[in-house]
């Protein structure tokens, strides 16, 4: 199985990708944890990433486009996976597209959706527990704007293809996994 999850930051991609990749058995990848394990080990990668994210920006496309690529080839990789943070441009859909060439297709996008100040509300409380610099009012707003502007696009080119499955991304851990679950259950059948 080859899923998608998007959602706008704060909507709880991550935790959910946990889930719903063993649920599928499938590895759960992840560029933002890619990066900051990058920023936390101070590699040139991570150093970059760290300036651009201290802005409140998004890493280029063609960095990111060659960590997935080659994250894709990785053996635990092989019978499927869930991309978490992937793809969020236009360019990134048709760098997976080249990516996956021949093979097998993606079976379907996650489109965690939910109201934007509630997602400020919550991301300003994760960067208080979590000490988190990339989360502040202004950058939190910043990242809104531009996931926005540069994903409506891909969402559209995902539901003209049949493949985006919209799910309400507010409520408990278990219950938006419960959503999710059923709506993938339902679309692949």
């Amino acid at each position: 199985m080859r899923l998608l999850i998007m959602g706008p930051p704060g909507v709880g991609k991550g935790t959910q990708a946990t889930g719903i990749a063993a649920h599928y058995g499938v590895p759960a990848i992840s560029t933002g944890d890619i990066f900051r394990a990058n920023v936390k080990n101070q590699t040139p990668l991570g150093q970059e990433v760290s300036r651009i994210m201290a802005d409140g920006g998004y890493v280029p496309d063609v960095i990111t486009n060659a960590i997935v690529a080659d994250r894709l080839t990785e053996a635990d990789a092989a019978a499927g996976w869930l991309l978490d943070g992937y793809p969020r441009t236009i360019g990134q859909v048709e760098a997976l597209d080249e990516a996956l060439g021949d093979g097998p297709g993606i079976d379907a996008v996650i489109s965690l959706v939910a109201d934007t100040d509630v997602l400020v509300d919550r991301l300003l409380k994760r960067a208080e527990l979590e000490g988190r610099a990339d989360d502040n009012a202004e950058t939190i707003r910043n990242r809104m704007v531009i996931y926005t502007e540069a994903t409506d696009p891909l969402l559209s080119t995902y539901r003209d293809r049949g493949l985006l499955v919209e799910v309400d991304g507010i409520g408990g851990i278990e219950e938006v996994g419960a959503r999710i679950t059923a709506a993938l259950d339902a679309k692949l059948a």
